[in-house]
């Protein structure tokens, strides 16, 4: 399964979207702008979009609710003990109360990795981050990263987006 993502203007990105009803496609809106992203097996109908190869996934993509973006860039060296961290860690966000679904995206051209989860709401997000199983996956993950500091090239970042019709 592939992910492809491409920005614009929210009025174009919904067009784009509606032309393409048979598609897993989802647009996105944050302060910064508007996303819109192509879940398929094939190819995609953008011109140049970012490309990911999903890596791991639970739930299903849906027309409505709040996504949250974890990039994370990883040294080359880094990829395959990052991957095997990923494909391997425990599904605990998947019983949070409000949680849609999750991609793990590995990039096709660049070096960052995108954790994506996706709730109802942005409630729901918060009070996932503010539980037991937040805690205990991201104590697992810093105590890993740093036994192995050289898998990460920088910071993480965060992006948040509201996924409306």
């Amino acid at each position: 399964m592939n992910i492809f993502l491409t920005a614009g203007t929210f009025d174009f990105l919904k067009k784009m979207e509606n032309k393409y009803p048979d598609e897993v496609m989802v647009t996105m809106i944050n302060q910064n702008g508007a996303l819109l992203l192509h879940e398929t097996k094939g190819n995609t109908f953008f011109k140049e979009p970012r490309r990911y190869e999903v890596l791991k996934a639970s739930g299903e993509l849906k027309k409505e609710g709040f996504a949250v973006m974890n990039h994370i860039p990883v040294t080359e060296e880094g990829r395959p003990v990052f991957e095997h961290q990923m494909k391997n860690s425990a599904g605990k966000v998947e019983n949070q109360l409000g949680f849609i679904g999750y991609r793990v995206l590995r990039p096709l051209s660049s070096h960052t990795y995108i954790i994506m989860t996706v709730w109802e709401n942005e409630l729901s997000y918060q009070k996932w981050q503010s539980s037991e199983s937040f805690f205990g996956a991201h104590q697992t993950k810093a105590l890993v990263n740093n036994l192995q500091p050289k898998i990460f090239e920088s910071g993480s970042y965060v992006s948040k987006y509201t996924i409306t019709k």
